[in-house]
């Protein structure tokens, strides 16, 4: 395999049909100042790839390598590169590019630039990248990112538990953070999956009283295990008229909302208080009134990924306290690729797959 022109990796190359994975080529952009190239070591299966490789969220550029949770080791680094070595081993979520130039980038709000690119099925900006490359994700050999998106890994976090902490830990933790979860805060878990198992984790390491809503009786111990202090089956009858007004913040990591009856959700908030939204559903919510926010002042939310300095926090507690997610693996192939999604999209994992072996299929 020619390297540095070409890479390889397990894409898909019509939206639908989700589990049928060949191993190709592809280019990637080219190389810049500021770029670091990651020989791929594993990455995690999120709900964001499966969501992409069904259509479920719109149309997205084919063939795709998808996969935003790498941890890998940097072989080449940019002439202009600070904060990466090569031989260090880093990590790349969501994102792999913004022009860090906007008031969002130069406010540490870098994930909601206008002009970022997301780490695979986005086209870089003609000035980055002549050839308008699209971006290419995980279930591949290696990936190029921007410096400032590639992250070191504390040595305390071994690399299949770090996997799924860049997008999924990183995607509960900076609602978390931004709405000051700590000590004196009832917080509420919507959902105890991918996202919803690391919410819970951070919510309790921060100190907040955490509590965990779901529709799974089964997943109470859990729920307990990563730090809850209470669980609440949704599948109850009049499950949320005990907790009206209980909650200063609750974070729905379920992509299940056009299902809900948001009323009961919103509650449970206290006065003032928020709904977020982390999960996705492919449906909107539909038939939502003003009138239904009116009784205690609640809003409704949704944030994208974090910051860099919230992941780098992230990490840091994460290695301080030995707090690791719950994860599965599976040898990366075309056929276990197709499995991890296959089962993600069923919500049959214990919470979340890191595809691994990449020597094994690329070669060390």
């Amino acid at each position: 395999m020619p390297y540095p022109d070409e890479f390889e990796g397990f894409m898909i190359n019509e939206l639908g049909k989700y589990k049928d994975f060949k191993k190709q080529t592809f280019k990637p952009k080219k190389f810049g100042d500021n770029d670091v190239d990651i020989k791929i070591e594993c990455c995690g299966v999120c709900g964001s790839d499966v969501h992409t490789i069904t259509g479920g969220w719109g149309d997205a550029p084919t063939p795709i390598c998808v996969g935003h949770e790498v941890v890998g080791k940097a072989i080449k680094v940019g002439s202009a590169v600070k904060t990466v070595k090569v031989g260090d081993r880093v990590g790349v979520g969501a994102q792999v590019w913004s022009c860090l130039k906007c008031p969002q980038c130069k406010s540490d709000n870098e994930n909601y630039c206008p002009h970022m690119v997301d780490t695979y099925g986005a086209p870089y900006p003609k000035e980055v990248d002549p050839d308008e490359t699209i971006s290419q994700g995980g279930y591949a050999s290696h990936i190029r990112a921007h410096e400032y998106f590639v992250f070191p890994i504390p040595d305390a976090i071994p690399s299949h538990l770090a996997a799924p902490m860049m997008c999924a830990g990183l995607t509960v933790w900076s609602p978390l953070v931004r709405a000051g979860v700590g000590p004196g805060k009832q917080v509420a878990i919507v959902g105890l999956g991918g996202l919803g198992h690391f919410a819970v984790m951070w919510a309790a390491a921060l100190g907040a009283e955490t509590t965990v809503i779901s529709h799974s009786p089964h997943k109470k111990d859990d729920a307990l295990k990563l730090g809850a202090k209470h669980f609440v089956s949704s599948g109850e009858k009049d499950w949320a008229k005990p907790l009206a007004f209980t909650f200063d913040f609750v974070l729905n990591t379920a992509d299940m909302t056009h299902t809900f009856n948001i009323d009961d959700y919103l509650s449970i908030l206290k006065v003032n208080c928020r709904f977020h939204q982390v999960g996705l559903p492919d449906e909107g919510i539909k038939e939502l009134k003003p009138q239904q926010f009116m009784a205690n002042g609640s809003s409704i939310g949704a944030s994208h990924i974090g910051s860099r300095p919230e992941i780098l926090a992230m990490l840091k507690l994460a290695a301080d306290k030995k707090l690791f997610p719950m994860v599965e693996t599976l040898p990366l192939s075309e056929k276990n690729c197709a499995e991890a999604v296959d089962r993600v999209k069923n919500n049959k994992v214990h919470y979340r797959f890191t595809l691994t072996d990449y020597d094994k299929v690329f070669g060390a």
